[in-house]
């Protein structure tokens, strides 16, 4: 939609986890110990947790603090048992969320979360209800600084991504889960700096948000949702309109 960035609200989320870094690498290393128990602590042969190595680099956390995390999913350290839940419902606005949750403790996890939605006059959803519209994808982010757009264009096409977007000073990638490292690992190959990347679910379509007092309680829930200690991500189909980004970025 013409005058609206889809990706502005990322780039929002993105730096309040910044300003977060300790509680960012905690959940990132839940994360991965959940993934690597899962589906083994190989990277080679665990996609989701070779994408996972590769948001902790992002955020500059320790190889030795990633390497924990792995052996304690496998079993070789001692380590929280965590069980994965994604609750759904709908925010202000009506706009539709998903909340990814990994927990020791199921029925605390489900309250608070609740809580958070029943102090912003909101509702949560039956499974299915809310996730039917959303995908999993690759989504990376570059500052436009780092190559020229038909360059990057033919080296992402080729190796299996979707989508090549110029959003103001970045470019927004999004590729198929299956084909995200092999877009990722390209990248790294002609040493092109990645602003983000990770496995994500992005909407079918976007609910653009025009009114700055009605973004701004919407960023307010969703950020208190991103405080509690059991979630991991939320997902929703905000779009922020181009003319609220910066403001909204100063706050």
């Amino acid at each position: 939609m013409a005058g609206h960035s889809k990706w502005a609200n990322i780039k929002h989320k993105k730096a309040n986890a910044d300003a977060k870094r300790g509680k960012i690498f905690s959940k990132i290393a839940k994360e991965i110990m959940v993934v690597a128990r899962a589906g083994g602590g190989d990277p080679a042969g665990n996609i989701t947790l070779r994408a996972l190595i590769q948001k902790a680099r992002s955020f500059n956390i320790p190889a030795d603090n990633i390497q924990k995390a792995i052996k304690k999913g496998t079993g070789e350290l001692e380590g929280e048992a965590l069980e994965e839940i994604m609750y759904e419902g709908y925010g202000p606005g009506g706009i539709a969320l998903m909340v990814q949750v990994l927990t020791d403790n199921k029925n605390r996890s489900v309250a608070e979360v609740r809580n958070i939605f029943t102090k912003n006059n909101t509702s949560m959803a039956g499974p299915g209800s809310v996730s039917h519209a959303f995908q999993r994808k690759g989504l990376i982010l570059i500052h436009v600084q780092h190559i020229e757009e038909n360059k990057l264009m033919e080296l992402v096409l080729e190796e299996g991504a979707e989508d090549l977007q110029q959003e103001n000073e970045h470019y927004a990638i999004t590729t198929p889960s299956a084909q995200f490292m092999n877009v990722v690992e390209a990248l790294n190959r002609v040493h092109i700096s990645l602003e983000s990347s990770e496995i994500t679910f992005l909407p079918d379509n976007y609910m653009p948000i025009e009114d700055a007092s009605q973004a701004k309680v919407i960023l307010k829930f969703i950020g208190a949702l991103e405080d509690l200690d059991d979630v991991q991500n939320v997902y929703s189909n905000f779009d922020i309109a181009d003319s609220l980004a910066e403001v909204l970025s100063e706050e």
